[in-house]
């Protein structure tokens, strides 16, 4: 039987695959496509290594706005029990199609909206998400798994080194925010590497990183989500004022602050992910 990594390396090279079907990248879509098959083997081995696995064989990957497949092509090298692609553009589709001709039923293709998807209706093997996520949807992607983070084993995901950063951003800096309160309270977030401009198609104007998330053993539900999500943006909306003014609209808030162990003239930037949970369980 051959392997899925043999069927893989007897396609065409990614260059010829875009020259054959004219495929500019989009702006409006988000997308840069990265065709360079060392980089995108790199992001799967440093993936598999941080997880202690040696394949995707137990796993359900899903990958989000494929593209002319690179990463396709090296998650499918993995041995994926199956892959799904979800995929907006109808140019893209046609390439998946053409490596699902030599990869068979292991390769599912959903011409769809990556937001609009259930990543939960479906059930069986363990689900991980692998994906150079389109810029203009990344944040709104990610913050829906986080809400359902209990029910992936990981997630490997390209953002703008900016945004990885906000993301994995520490305490009293100024990337701190939201988005790091929400991440850092539901995985266990490892940067695998940063990708300067050069490696992309076109080339952005800014580097990206990879990141990879991996669950915490008692990840908070979605309702606990929900509150912290509502007094974050209260806080981080007046991010510069102390909480006693940005979240006075909070019944007893000094008797809640002090319960959370949090002085009530901190500024936002400094309660951490724990505080700021302590606290949504107070209101």
């Amino acid at each position: 039987m051959t392997s899925l990594a043999n069927i893989i390396s007897s396609l065409p090279s990614l260059r010829l695959t875009v020259d054959a079907h004219g495929l500019l990248a989009k702006k409006a879509l988000g997308q840069n496509f990265l065709l360079d098959s060392n980089i995108t083997d790199k992001i799967i081995r440093l993936s598999l290594e941080a997880q202690n696995k040696i394949s995707f064989s137990d796993n359900h990957v899903y990958e989000i706005g494929p593209g002319p497949g690179g990463l396709t092509r090296s998650i499918l090298k993995s041995e994926p029990k199956q892959l799904s692609v979800i995929e907006m553009d109808d140019r893209c589709i046609k390439i998946m199609e053409e490596i699902k001709t030599k990869t068979g039923s292991v390769l599912n293709i959903i011409n769809g909206d990556a937001l609009k998807f259930d990543f939960l209706s479906t059930t069986g093997a363990p689900k991980q998400i692998i994906s150079n996520l389109p810029y203009n949807i990344s944040v709104p992607l990610l913050t829906g798994w986080l809400k359902n983070i209990k029910h992936f084993q990981a997630l490997t995901l390209m953002f703008q080194k900016e945004v990885a950063d906000r993301i994995m951003a520490p305490l009293r800096t100024k990337d701190y925010g939201r988005i790091s309160v929400l991440a850092q309270l539901q995985c266990k977030i490892t940067r695998l590497l940063d990708l300067n401009p050069e490696c992309f198609v076109p080339a952005p104007k800014i580097w990206s990183s990879v990141l990879l998330f991996e669950p915490l053993s008692k990840p908070l539900s979605s309702t606990q989500i929900q509150k912290l999500e509502t007094l974050t943006a209260q806080a981080f909306a007046q991010r510069r004022k102390m909480i006693r003014q940005s979240l006075k609209k909070i019944p007893n808030l000094e008797e809640k602050c002090a319960t959370a162990g949090i002085s009530q003239t901190a500024r936002p930037e400094e309660i951490s992910p724990l505080q700021f949970f302590a606290l949504s369980k107070l209101i």
